[in-house]
């Protein structure tokens, strides 16, 4: 391996003067990008001021933008740190505070609280504001807070919630729920005074909250079908059973509550999805297990489509749905999951900029979160993503990835040393990034992340903000919710032309 190594190096060496594109090497190259740059600028200066139509918001779970944008373009065949992703191309940028009300280093329950419905508040809870306290079930009444799915729903658009995880996990659940525990998935997850106190568990207020929201699609079966009912899919095995003590179908139960002459659907496999002719579905209810992307050597990750019967059986997130698994990767220390996820909801919001328009449709991409994952070690032009920096630790002389973690589960000592990465396969799928601290899962991040805008009143997005002003932004531009005062007449027509376009919250999250 030690012979492996040092071609490494040399090979970075004699290299170092190719890796700079021959028309980067002329200076009119870069005062033309700069000019062009400018000119689109100045374009910007004529605002987009009408009413939006539709809403989109992407959610990443976690942030990671410039290492996804050098990986999109080496799987492209480029160097890599000149490529665009999609939301380099949104015209406004902003940062946001990610805190929450009672943690310097935020969850994503506080966070989804915070851009879904406006009000920050404390970790571990959804959908209530900071007078709640985690656990408490006695603390929520009252303190209910309502999101931009519920204001949408109230003015007459239709709303969806797509994620890759399960439905009633943090980031979706604060779009229907109020809980003083993200965890409480079902009532057989919730302690017995939080049910004596009359609070509900997440699934069966993804049914009874806003009972007629349009789409559904994401993971979390199990909480939705009473305790020890086999799974569909897995009708062996006990993990996957029902997890409900009051013994409710709230699959059922959400078919039941449909209006009379209403179709309404529920799938649990992408064959039965993809089957469905859904001009003529009026309601969708879409639950896989858990809709795991599985890990990049099983050929799910990339530009290629899977082969047909790959990648679990072909269930939700197969071959390209989107975001809520990068977090779950770094979480793990997993890097290469991490960030393969990360292009893959590049391609979904390139799709969605394809279908829709930038004059009547605000897309909004943004994280809920950072983590402690960062790249660096001086590497040259086009070092692959997950290569070896070109040099050694001038301490204990040994080589080291350029991609690494603060903290998390590749902490590793071997005979009283660092680990020599060189020993080990660091370019695998599942390999954990050295990390400076040891935990079984890695933390998230305090630092700001990016919201990326397009559309109608997309430079209300701009400078630094709090994370809780993005959905209250986003319904000043579709004329939803209580800040309304700036929509005359023929605004609030405009709006309701096509009241049957999805608002969906793409919505992407964690484990913490």
């Amino acid at each position: 391996m030690k012979v492996l190594l040092l071609l490494h190096l040399l090979l970075a060496q004699l290299c170092s003067s190719s890796l700079v594109p021959e028309r980067e090497k002329d200076p009119e190259y870069w005062r033309r990008q700069a000019q062009e740059t400018l000119r689109a600028a100045l374009r910007l200066q004529r605002l987009n001021q009408n009413v939006a139509k539709n809403l989109i918001l992407f959610l990443g779970d976690a942030d990671g933008v410039t290492a996804a944008r050098i990986l999109k373009g080496q799987l492209q065949n480029r160097k890599g740190e000149e490529s665009l992703l999609e939301m380099d191309q949104f015209p406004y940028v902003a940062l946001a505070k990610t805190y929450n009300t009672n943690a310097q280093v935020p969850d994503s329950a506080g966070t989804a609280t915070a851009y879904l419905c406006g009000v920050k508040a404390n970790e571990g809870t959804v959908g209530v504001s900071a007078g709640v306290t985690r656990d408490r079930c006695n603390t929520t009444k009252g303190q209910e807070v309502t999101s931009i799915l519920r204001w949408a729903k109230d003015a007459g658009k239709a709303v969806g919630i797509v994620t890759t995880t399960r439905v009633t996990h943090a980031t979706p659940s604060a779009a229907y729920a109020h809980s003083a525990n993200r965890d409480w998935y079902s009532d057989g997850e919730m302690p017995p005074d939080a049910l004596q106190g009359g609070c509900r568990d997440i699934a069966r207020q993804l049914v009874e909250n806003i009972p007629d929201i349009e789409v559904i699609l994401g993971g979390g079966r199990k909480y939705m079908f009473p305790k020890n009912t086999s799974d569909v899919e897995y009708p062996h095995e006990d993990k996957h059973r029902g997890t409900r003590l009051d013994r409710r179908n709230l699959v059922q139960a959400w078919h039941d509550a449909k209006p009379p002459g209403k179709v309404a659907k529920y799938v649990w496999h992408r064959r039965e999805l993809l089957a469905l002719n859904l001009s003529r579905v009026d309601f969708l209810l879409g639950e896989s297990w858990h809709p795991r992307v599985p890990p990049a050597s099983a050929g799910c990750f990339g530009g290629d489509a899977p082969a047909p019967g790959s990648c679990a059986k072909q269930r939700w997130g197969c071959g390209g749905l989107p975001g809520g698994r990068i977090d779950h990767g770094h979480h793990e220390g997993k890097a290469k999951q991490a960030l393969h996820e990360a292009v893959e909801l590049d391609r979904a919001i390139g799709l969605a900029s394809s279908m829709t328009s930038a004059q009547d449709t605000l897309s909004v991409v943004t994280a809920d979160h950072s983590h402690v994952f960062t790249f660096g070690g001086y590497t040259p032009r086009g070092n692959p993503i997950f290569g070896l920096a070109p040099m050694q630790s001038d301490v204990d002389r040994k080589p080291f990835t350029s991609i690494l973690y603060g903290n998390g589960p590749g902490y590793k000592i071997v005979a009283g040393e660092r680990e020599n990465v060189s020993a080990v396969d660091f370019a695998h799928a599942n390999y954990q990034a050295q990390s400076a601290v040891p935990l079984r899962q890695e933390t998230h991040g305090g630092e700001d992340v990016a919201i990326f805008a397009r559309g109608p009143m997309a430079h209300l997005l701009h400078g630094v903000h709090e994370q809780n002003y993005i959905p209250h932004a986003m319904a000043y531009a579709a004329c939803i919710g209580s800040n309304r005062g700036h929509c005359n007449a023929a605004a609030r027509a405009a709006a309701s032309l096509s009241p049957f376009l999805t608002l969906l919250l793409l919505l992407f999250l964690l484990l913490c």
